[in-house]
């Protein structure tokens, strides 16, 4: 932001506790006492968990987590109200005060998640007694754990970026551009129409053959397990994906009209990034889902039961409208120059930050921390499960596990390296706008999504049988 958008509040007065001046030393005595308790009682529980191998279970592996988050929450507030108690200087620096809002809300958040965590855990100690060690393994209680770090910081710089942004929503800080001009594809004027033809009929196609596998997967009761019901999701969000970017293109092709409003501009930014994240999210599920069905296939219905498929597609859910809506509110904060043309045929997050002449270097720090995160984090996962899928095959190979690893993990592996083959070439290989960026997003958005249904449909016996047994029925039914 720039020096003339700041705040020009410097500091904040806290009034603190509504204590009597002679009984400040009675209160601060009180309240520095409860501290050091806090502080050292937890630390001590840490300690105990951490040396002895009695208390290596998952129960304490949250309870440690969560004296950690407690520690951090009193610290976040009671040395600054000590210390104020003390001094008798009563201000925050705005700074401090915006770091102490967003550490509360992070470690506020911690504590809800890591209590549900520990609900879950006694339940499961209770309920499935039997199977407690083989569901509640060191994978997934750090995986809870993760999930709960991330999203708590997710929420906490989403609140944080919305307060800071309060000072530059004033009208004379507002963006003047209220449309940008969408180039589109560097097509001459005499193949406009073979192109939209083209391009519809390959939307058609992706919204028809995603629909048709999640039409599949839902009568089919054979086709109820988790690889499928990721799947369904993955073609859910491989439609909603192609529709944020294609139908606008479509139409600005057929009528030359190639100009986009600011708030539909924002929009289709915002649903892009999400469902692009929530793809990601979804192919390092479905990775995983391939590593327990081959490296641990007798424990394969335990492990992944319902509620953990449920729980991880609504983290990839949940976690992709964060990862969009932090970028989205980080871009609306800034003022875009008198240039509005985005050369591109859809409102790309790089392109519009070229257009700011507002300071950048959070967006991009933003970008490059979070972002890179939500990238390699999943694609890490896909490559730790395939190459433990690998190591378990090579140790005894033999043809027929093979052919089976193969015939479970191909159509997942040629669409996890279209997707990230597709990414490489849009953000990594292309330059700013030349013809190999525009065949590298065409390819990301528009071909990807459509060639997933044929991937799974072709390479898969049981979608296959599935449509077989789709197709005999409706024959009946219109013979009848």
């Amino acid at each position: 932001m720039r020096p003339e958008n700041q705040s020009s509040v410097s500091e904040f007065l806290l009034l603190g506790l509504p204590i009597r001046p002679g009984q400040q030393g009675v209160f601060f005595t009180l309240f520095l006492g409860m501290y050091l308790t806090t502080v050292l009682g937890n630390l001590l529980i840490i300690l105990l968990i951490r040396l002895d191998p009695r208390l290596h279970t998952p129960m304490y592996f949250f309870l440690s987590h969560l004296a950690f988050s407690d520690i951090s929450l009193s610290s976040v507030t009671v040395p600054k109200m000590l210390m104020d108690m003390h001094t008798r200087q009563q201000s925050v620096p705005y700074v401090g005060c915006i770091s102490q809002l967003y550490f509360f809300m992070l470690f506020v958040g911690l504590d809800n998640f890591l209590l549900s965590m520990m609900a879950y855990d006694r339940y499961v100690a209770i309920c499935y007694p039997l199977h407690y060690n083989t569901i509640m393994r060191a994978g997934l209680c750090t995986l809870l754990v993760a999930a709960s770090w991330i999203i708590s910081c997710s929420s906490a710089l989403l609140h944080t970026v919305l307060l800071v942004r309060l000072a530059a929503m004033r009208p004379e800080n507002q963006s003047s551009v209220s449309e940008f001009l969408l180039l589109g594809l560097p097509i001459l004027p005499e193949h406009q129409g073979m192109f939209f033809a083209l391009f519809l009929g390959m939307y058609l196609t992706t919204v028809l053959g995603n629909l048709l596998i999640i039409l599949l997967i839902r009568l089919d009761s054979r086709l109820h397990t988790p690889m499928y019901f990721f799947l369904s999701h993955l073609a859910l969000t491989d439609v909603s994906f192609s529709s944020v970017s294609v139908p606008k293109m479509l139409m600005n092709m057929q009528t030359h009209h190639f100009f986009i409003s600011y708030p539909g501009c924002i929009s289709q930014l915002y649903f892009y990034l999400c469902f692009s994240c929530v793809d990601n999210l979804l192919l390092a599920v479905m990775a995983y889902d391939r590593y327990v069905a081959i490296c641990h296939p007798l424990h394969y219905n335990t492990i992944m039961r319902e509620e953990l498929c449920v729980l991880l597609v609504s983290a990839s859910w949940i976690t992709s409208c964060a990862h969009a809506l932090l970028h989205s509110v980080l871009l609306v904060r800034l003022s875009i120059c008198a240039n509005n043309v985005i050369t591109h045929f859809f409102c790309d997050l790089s392109v519009l930050l070229k257009l700011s002449c507002s300071d950048i270097s959070l967006n991009e720090l933003v970008i490059f921390i979070e972002g890179g995160m939500i990238l390699l984090l999943p694609l890490a996962m896909i490559l730790g499960s395939y190459i433990r899928i690998g190591t378990i095959i090579l140790k005894a190979p033999s043809t027929r596990r093979l052919v089976k690893a193969f015939s479970t993990c191909g159509s997942h592996l040629l669409v996890v390296s279209l997707f990230y083959g597709a990414i490489v070439g849009v953000y990594f290989v292309s330059s700013s706008w030349d013809s190999k960026d525009i065949i590298a997003s065409v390819m990301y958005t528009v071909v990807t999504p459509m060639l997933n249904p044929f991937i799974y449909s072709l390479r898969n016996r049981d979608v296959k049988q599935a449509l077989e047994y789709l197709s005999t029925g409706l024959k009946k039914l219109i013979c009848q």
